[in-house]
């Protein structure tokens, strides 16, 4: 029968027995009559119905309904059924007695427990009933005593056993409970039913405690049981509740609490016998070292000692036997204490989790020795447990470590303390090295080695050398950065001067005068560049020169060595190169420092003599001559060994970087725009190169350096690394100096024909050489010009590639290759180039090439149709380096500005038609330098019209503007000149 919201009722709370969930609760509501007694107008109310009656409602009964219903039958199958059995089989199943699910009987208990302590806490002042066996909700009424009960426990221990039971008070009476039908309606905590009234507890009774005394007046405990129950049972009761003893002495025990971290081994593997590890001496190293240690938190109050626990009991309890009595020493914990010392542990870095940690034993004995003050300084003492067979040493360790600058070397004097021993360093680099982490004292305890003191001087131990002392180490000057870290970090100090101190940052470094008779002026960034080689120079240090291509690499280097010219210095230098750039180091040399005497060491009729070197100021040569002739020149000493575009020696097994290593030198310098091609290797090896030994050992900087950065992306390897080298490699980039720069700078490239193409040339220049002049002697100049512009013509395409004039010509091209290298450079620095040709074969060659490889282009000759998308495509995409363009199609109209590199590919006739097509980047809009780099053939065609062009400049300017007129312009004895 349905209740009428719109009419008096009330909402009760019933218990009843279910078959397998034990005392669970329901809510109804009750109809009213006139007088305001209940009916028989009963209704079961859920949150499905609960807002019909909300209005006679308080917000509690809300939160009880909805707890109710997550306790009744259908929400524990919705919530544990898993298999979606139906309720009788899920009972039936579950609660089986001998087959049953017992992991899932307590996951349903635990789960009940919570909800109905819950409920209780929510009943108070709410109407209460006990269910009928008819299902009737309001059978007996229940009241819920508001003031809790007392509960203490009784032990007689008597001759042959020991009696136990419980006594519990209300309000000062005893409270008769037992043989009382009474029953818990939970048990955790205790809420106790007996003749109509609800109790609870104070201090949170476990009604398991409880419940066997329903119907039962005490529990016996048989003598020869009574030690292990006593320890299991009776100690922690006799902590949480009020116990009364007869037979045995319970006593109360109240004093401050000390604090003992107790550090264990904690063994992972087996442990293995000692083994010796040999250096300079024997030194004992124990295979166990890299077992685990743990912490373990106590505190101490009056000699008893207690494990830390988070849900520990305001009291603990300590029993002890003696002879046939027992005591029972009743320890009131300062709980307040100990969570403070817990939280102060978790501040320093030891975050335990109740009272217990573990951790590697280096860290853990890292974490002794950094916190050992505080720990004093707070009473928390540190023990080793008494089990463990090795005796660890626990005190306090120091390291003193001071450096020194010599002339060439930082003397290293490092001392270490452990206790009352001090020990040289020296003895433990091997120990670091090989990250073996115990070393054992003079008094036989073991001395963990903290693991900071790996992190921290594994690396300056793979740097140092053995000194003159047996306990001295050493450091190369060219480690000065990791003096300087290990400094900053108050690791070590060190007596440095300051000049050396300036190398770090090259902009302080003092200024040196330039050489009085160098024949060009430096530009403010080249200048200091040129101090930063003094500097280097004066320490006995290698260095990089790394910048940008075209901000005169070149030019620096030679003033240097004009410096070394008039310092008389004795010894010559030697500078190795690609064969491509011998003529035009010769000619930089020739036009900066005419003083200097240049040996050109190459060709296959050299004079492999090193005494000639002697006569000279420079001998260069090239990579491939060294490798050749490194047997001979080895045993000379030069001034400097210089490489130029020193990635040829990125590789450190190649034979060339074998070869180049083995010179002999007092100074050594390595110039390249592109100090990393691949990967990181390519920087150890020409660092290694300028300064042996710096970043290590190819293995060790493989494992330090290579695969966390490159496999891993480690940020900070990468820091350490760049830190290291910092101090020997100067790099600046086109933007860094613009304001040091003229708007535009121009470059010739000298380049070799390979030995296939100058054949090729020589051949077809005789051929023309005859035909030309048999022309001209014949018809005179005027008549032979079509003969004369054909076979220029021929010779200019041999010069850049013979395959432009014969398609069947397999081999290679000087000029072709030495483009390849400039491009792939500016590439690798992140410029974008226009790279112009007259010839459309011979964009077509790189057209080619950049297809095989995959890299995408921007392209323009005169069939192009989509010209104004060709060059939004190289303008706006940052992925677009290179725009090949055919010089009659590109030369006027374009607007180029995203380039600050142009490669003129061929000269043409007229310079003005050259500096049209450099102006396509060169012009308004344009914020940076543009460099430009033509490439002329040696000994070719190409040379002498680079010379004409300087004699007719200022016909060219006035009168001719294409090749016909520059062809009228000749005189029988240029085209001689052109052809010899």
């Amino acid at each position: 029968m349905k209740v009428s919201p719109s009419e008096p009722f009330k909402i009760v709370y019933s218990i009843l027995n279910h078959e397998y969930l034990g005392y669970i609760f329901e809510s109804f509501v009750v109809q009213l009559n006139s007088h305001g007694e209940f009916t028989f107008q009963v209704q079961n109310i859920s949150s499905k119905n609960i807002k019909e009656f909300r209005n006679r409602l308080d917000t509690r009964d809300f939160e009880l309904v909805k707890l109710i219903d997550d306790i009744q039958q259908d929400a524990i199958l919705r919530k544990f059924n898993t298999k979606k059995w139906n309720a009788v089989d899920f009972f039936l199943r579950v609660y089986d007695p001998q087959k049953g699910d017992k992991a899932i009987q307590e996951a349903i208990a635990g789960y009940l427990e919570n909800c109905k302590a819950r409920i209780l806490d929510r009943l108070s002042g709410k109407d209460m009933f006990i269910m009928g066996s008819d299902g009737n909700p309001l059978w007996k009424p229940l009241v819920m005593e508001e003031e809790k009960a007392t509960i203490r426990f009784h032990f007689i221990r008597n001759e042959d056993n020991t009696h136990y039971f419980p006594s519990i008070r209300h309000k000062f009476q005893k409270l008769e409970f037992q043989y009382k039908n009474a029953f818990l309606v939970c048990e955790d905590p205790a809420w106790l039913v007996v003749e109509g009234h609800l109790y609870h507890f104070e201090g949170n009774v476990d009604g398991k405690k409880i419940k066997p005394f329903l119907s039962k007046k005490f529990i016996a405990i048989p003598g020869p049981m009574e030690e292990q129950y006593y320890g299991r049972f009776v100690a922690p009761l006799i902590a949480s509740y009020d116990v009364v003893a007869r037979g045995f002495e319970i006593r109360n025990v109240s004093s401050s609490p000390k604090t003992v971290l107790t550090i264990s081994e904690y063994l992972n593997t087996p442990k293995k016998a000692p083994v010796l590890f040999q250096d300079t001496e024997d030194v004992a190293i124990m295979e166990d070292e890299d077992n685990d240690v743990a912490f373990d938190l106590s505190f101490l109050y009056a000699g008893f000692s207690f494990h830390y626990d988070s849900f520990a009991h305001p009291s603990s309890v300590h029993m002890e036997k003696k002879g046939n009595d027992y005591f029972f020493n009743k320890v009131k914990r300062n709980i307040d204490t100990e969570s403070q010392n817990v939280r102060l542990l978790k501040d320093w870095g030891l975050n335990m989790r109740n009272g217990k940690v573990q951790m590697p034993k280096s860290q853990a004995f890292g974490w002794l020795q950094g916190n050992a003050q505080i720990l004093a300084e707070n009473g928390i003492s540190v023990r080793q447990n008494t089990s463990d067979t090795k005796r660890y040493f626990l005190g306090y360790s120091s390291l003193d470590i001071s450096i020194k600058e010599e002339r060439d070397w930082f003397d290293i004097h490092a001392k270490v303390r452990f206790g009352e021993f001090e020990i040289p360093f020296i003895q433990l680099r091997n120990y670091i090295l090989n990250r073996k982490r115990e070393f054992v004292l003079p008094n036989g305890e073991v001395a963990v080695i903290p693991e900071w003191w790996f992190t921290k001087y594994s690396e300056f131990f793979s740097f140092t050398e053995q000194g003159h002392d047996e306990d001295e180490l050493r450091l190369r000057m060219h480690h000065l950065a990791l003096v300087q870290e290990l400094d900053e970090e108050n690791l070590a100090t060190s007596v440095i001067s300051r000049k050396l101190e300036n190398l770090r940052n090259f902009q302080q470094i003092e200024p040196v005068a330039p050489p009085q008779h160098f024949g060009g002026t430096l530009r403010p960034y080249q200048k200091t560049g040129y101090d930063w080689l003094q500097f280097l120079k004066q320490y006995r240090l290698g260095g990089c020169l790394a910048d940008d291509m075209g901000l005169g690499k070149t030019i620096q280097t030679l003033a240097l060595l004009q410096s070394e010219k008039e310092a008389a210095t004795n010894q010559p230098s030697m500078l190795i190169m690609p064969t491509s750039l011998l003529y035009n180091w010769q000619l930089e040399a020739k036009k900066f420092t005419p003083e200097i005497k240049v040996l050109l060491y190459t060709g296959t009729n050299r004079e492999k003599d090193t005494s000639q070197f002697d006569q000279y100021d420079l001998v260069l040569t090239s990579y491939g001559i060294v490798r050749l002739d490194i047997d001979i020149i080895e045993s000379y000493r030069f001034n400097y060994v210089i490489l130029d575009e020193s990635q040829a020696i990125k590789n450190p097994s190649s034979i060339i970087t074998k070869a180049v290593r083995r010179l002999n030198s007092a100074h050594r310098l390595v110039l390249t725009g592109t100090p990393i091609e691949n990967n990181t290797l390519d920087l150890w090896s020409q660092m290694s190169f300028v300064n042996p030994g710096l970043l290590g050992s190819q293995s060790f900087f493989r494992d330090e350096f290579q695969i966390p950065i490159e496999k891993r992306g480690d940020e900070d390897k990468t820091k350490r690394l760049y830190n290291l080298i910092r101090p020997f490699i100067l790099r600046r980039l086109k933007s860094q100096v613009a304001t040091d720069l003229p708007e535009k700078v121009e470059s010739i490239q000298y380049c070799d024909m390979t030995e296939e193409q100058e054949k090729a040339y020589e051949e077809a220049k005789a051929y023309y050489r005859n035909m030309i002049l048999q022309s001209i002697d014949a018809d005179g100049i005027s008549k032979s010009q079509l003969v004369v512009l054909q076979g220029l013509t021929k010779l200019r395409q041999l010069a850049n590639h013979p395959s432009m004039v014969d398609p069947e010509y397999l081999h290679g091209s000087g000029k072709f290759e030495d483009v390849l290298h400039k491009m792939q450079t500016v590439i690798a620095e992140d410029h974008k180039i226009l790279i112009f040709s007259q010839y459309i074969k011979h964009l077509d060659l790189f057209r080619h090439y950049l297809e095989e490889k995959g890299i995408k282009f921007a392209y323009l000759d005169g069939a192009t149709r989509d010209r104004q998308e060709q060059v939004e495509f190289f303008q706006q995409n940052e992925e677009i380096k290179i725009f090949l363009i055919s010089l009659k199609a590109g030369g006027l109209g374009l607007n180029l500005t995203a380039a600050d590199y142009v490669f003129i590919l061929d000269p043409w006739w007229n310079p003005a038609i050259e500096a049209q097509a450099v102006d396509r980047a060169h012009r308004i809009g344009q914020d940076r330098t543009v460099f430009t780099y033509k490439f002329i053939t040696k000994n070719s065609v190409e040379e002498k019209i680079l010379a004409l062009q300087r004699s007719k400049k200022q016909l060219a300017d006035d009168l001719i503007s294409n090749e016909e007129g520059f062809i009228k312009s000749l005189s029988r004895e240029d085209v001689l000149n052109l052809l010899a």
